[in-house]
Order: structure tokens, then C-alpha cells, then sequence
């Protein structure tokens, strides 16, 4: 597969088991990881993530967010699923973060599993400055992404979630080595949806980020074609 492919993650955004397993089936030797979220989760469970893993590498996107100890079990839980990446907030804190980073290592050394890389959701990419100061947090996304990344970096985590417009900045603090995954890019002309921090492929490139996760447009307005660079 070329490099460029392997920084494509595919959402797999969808509650009917067939259609999803259809999906990745299609696209899985075109991406570098899959993405099972909430709606795929709540839906059919680890025995789902367990069929994915058989194709390729997983993003278990469940960005968990509770106090350390509940965060902690459900991370070492999603670890033993097989995942390869898994996510929490950084909104929760320097505790839990660090508590999710261990207990999920540990469970997968228990399992006989490779160790999921552990990273932290920074600020939504549906949310912009006005909808920050609703929430109580002052500052534009960018200076809030880019705080709660090096939390997320001192906690022990091994990347973050973030937009597009927040590459350059996080990749400075926090160094090459750390996962960056980015939703928002999205091919120009293309819908938006509800996020608002976004970027095409080209300009996401011209901003420096060297190993970002892409994530491809939403594949539920008809039947998808595979092979999205």
C-alpha cells in the first residue's frame, strides 16, 4: 500500500452490521486503519471491533470521559478488544488520562496483545470560539487544543485528536513522534456536515503534518467507491 493510503482512517459511521463488515471489506486494503465509533459500538459491540480487527488496524473511537477508575476499566476493556488506537478526552484530566494510558497497556500485555496507541480527543471539530465560551472555555480552539495536547503528552498519552487548523502548532510542542488524528479533511466543495474546523487534503499537507490520520467524507448518501487518496 503507498504511504500516503496509510494515513487514511475510514469511518465506519453506520448501525446495520452488514453494511458496516460490507464497508470494510471494501475499503480496508485502501486505508490504514478503520474507525468503529459510538454508533457502530453501541450497536453491536466488541464482537464487531473483533470481526474489523481481522481486516485491518481499528480505531476504537469511544472518547471516553468519566472519573479515572470508571475511565481505567473501560479503557483496559477496550484494549482487550484488539483495537490498535483508542481515545479518551483530555477534558478529563491529568489523572485519567494517565490512569487510561496504563490500565489499557496493561490489559493488552494480559491479553498477549500489542500495546493500543492511547490518545486524547482536544477540542470537537463541530465546536468553534462562540460554542467554547458557552461551555466555560475561554481562548480560541487553537490555544485550547494546543494546551490540552501537551496535558495529554505529560499524562503519557501517545497523541491527540485535533483539527486541521491546530497541526503546525501541536506538532512543534509536542514533537514528531506524536499521533496526530485528524478529522476535517475533506476533498474541496465537499459537504462540511456540522463540523467547522476543516481543511482540504492539500492545505492539511501544507501545514505541516507529517502523520496525521485522515478521515474520509461521510460514505452513508450512497453506495461507496473505495479508493479515496
Amino acid at each position: 500500500m503507498p504511504d500516503g493510503r496509510k494515513r487514511i482512517a475510514v469511518a465506519l459511521d453506520a448501525s446495520e452490521r452488514e453494511r458496516i463488515l460490507q464497508l470494510a471489506r471494501l475499503v480496508a486494503p485502501e486505508a490504514g486503519v478503520l474507525k468503529v465509533g459510538l454508533e457502530a459500538f453501541c450497536a453491536h459491540g466488541p464482537s464487531l471491533v473483533a470481526e474489523i480487527v481481522a481486516l485491518a488496524p481499528v480505531f476504537l473511537d469511544l472518547k471516553l470521559h468519566d472519573i479515572p477508575n470508571t475511565v481505567g476499566g473501560a479503557a483496559a476493556a477496550a484494549a482487550r478488544t484488539g483495537a490498535s488506537i483508542l481515545n479518551v478526552h483530555a477534558g478529563g484530566g491529568r489523572e485519567m488520562m494517565r490512569v487510561a494510558g496504563e490500565r489499557a497497556r496493561e490489559a493488552a500485555d494480559s491479553a498477549g496483545r500489542p500495546a493500543p496507541k492511547v490518545i486524547a480527543v482536544t477540542i470537537l471539530t463541530s465546536l468553534d470560539a462562540a460554542a467554547l465560551k458557552e461551555v466555560g472555555i475561554e481562548g480560541t480552539p487553537r490555544t485550547a487544543a494546543l494546551r490540552l495536547a501537551v496535558l495529554a503528552k505529560e499524562s503519557g498519552l501517545d497523541g491527540v485528536v485535533c483539527s486541521p487548523e491546530e497541526i503546525v502548532a501541536i506538532r512543534a510542542a509536542c514533537g514528531p513522534g506524536f499521533l496526530l488524528v485528524v478529522p476535517g479533511i475533506r476533498p474541496a466543495g465537499s459537504a462540511a456536515a456540522d463540523q467547522k474546523r476543516i481543511a482540504t487534503p492539500g492545505l492539511r499537507r501544507e501545514g505541516g503534518g507529517r502523520s496525521p490520520r485522515d478521515r474520509a467524507p461521510d460514505h452513508r448518501r450512497g453506495r461507496p467507491r473505495g479508493r479515496r487518496a
